[in-house]
């Protein structure tokens, strides 16, 4: 994917903020690898990262997570039938939006601007954390109190908008394969257990808009090992 250079710029800015923000206990937390349902062998590595990339391109060209990951869970059985993605409001860790935040979203120095950190669960899978810096004065009364009083996704409660999304960066946290691999670097050898996965998959950071460009809602978004808490496939599982 190819960025303009002012969005590079931008994209930037906001990854110096979120290092700030997610601070070294993210960094701890992501060592704490666990077990998977996925065999560990070298062609379910390849698989594993195939539909990780699946999802990661899922994700960059829809303008909702909330939709892509309602479909995600129910394409992929990771909840009852009918299940949608909820948020589980995480409060008590207010990050007030600075001057980066506030760039991103065109607001001025004293304008108003509300935080929400959140889990996006299916059932009982958590399949990312977002935080959400937004500018309330850009939403409805309505959408403003839904966010306020009730475990609604963001995307849901702001569908209305027919907003846009502008990707900032999308990064791979993780990856089953090693750099070179498909240049001949050998695949890891095959081992007894399963797939150790880490708490945290992907990273992206994006703003949405309003159809007529105004930013209104800056996202830093990790999506969990949870969106692969499904068997390995049986056509290629060994």
């Amino acid at each position: 994917m190819t960025f303009r250079p002012s969005t590079l710029t931008r994209a930037a800015t906001l990854a110096g903020a979120a290092a700030i923000v997610l601070g070294a206990q993210a960094s701890a937390a992501q060592d704490l690898s666990a077990p998977s349902q996925w065999p560990d062998t070298p062609v379910v590595r390849v698989e594993a990262l195939a539909i990780l990339q699946t999802l990661n391109a899922d994700l960059l060209s829809n303008a909702s997570a909330t939709l892509t990951l309602d479909r995600w869970c129910a394409s992929h059985k990771l909840a009852p039938a009918g299940s949608r993605i909820v948020a589980q409001r995480v409060r008590g860790e207010d990050k007030p939006a600075d001057a980066l935040i506030r760039q991103l979203l065109a607001a001025k120095p004293d304008e108003p601007i509300a935080y929400r950190h959140v889990r996006l669960a299916c059932g009982d899978r958590v399949l990312s954390e977002a935080d959400n810096w937004y500018v309330p004065a850009k939403l409805t009364t309505e959408m403003n109190e839904a966010l306020n009083t009730s475990d609604i996704a963001f995307g849901r409660a702001v569908q209305a908008l027919n907003f846009t999304r502008t990707n900032l960066s999308a990064k791979l946290l993780w990856s089953p394969l090693p750099g070179g691999w498909e240049m001949g670097a050998g695949l890891p050898a095959a081992a007894t257990g399963s797939l150790a996965l880490p708490p945290f998959l992907l990273e992206h950071h994006a703003v949405l808009k309003l159809p007529d460009g105004t930013p209104f809602s800056a996202l830093i978004e990790s999506y969990t090992r949870g969106v692969l808490d499904f068997p390995a496939p049986n056509t290629l599982a060994p």
